[in-house]
């Protein structure tokens, strides 16, 4: 897994893409503070080595508690910045500081 950030000098974004490799998977999904945790949306796009990958604006100077949903389970990015513990989810999730 991995996270890409590139800031952009014109406006407060940062694009960031996340890319998963889940070869046997058929859905792949980020969700997280940034989109109300809905996968609507948020889909990442197969490629054809298997991997997922998708790009998408958030703003800069905050930080996201975000998890991807493969297949219906969710799972963290061992790529992500940190960790923190969220007690509505019972798990720790994975957070995305810009």
């Amino acid at each position: 897994m991995a996270i890409k950030k590139q800031y952009l000098k014109s406006k407060p974004v940062c694009k960031v893409t996340f890319t998963v490799p889940a070869e046997e998977a058929k859905k792949v999904a980020v969700v997280g503070d940034f989109n109300n945790w809905n996968p609507k949306g948020s889909t990442l796009k197969k490629l054809k080595n298997g991997t997922f990958k998708g790009t998408f604006d958030l703003p800069q100077e905050n930080t996201f508690e975000f998890r991807y949903l493969v297949d219906g389970s969710y799972i963290n990015d061992e790529a992500a910045d940190r960790y923190q513990w969220n007690d509505y989810a019972g798990a720790e999730n994975a957070v995305l500081e810009l």
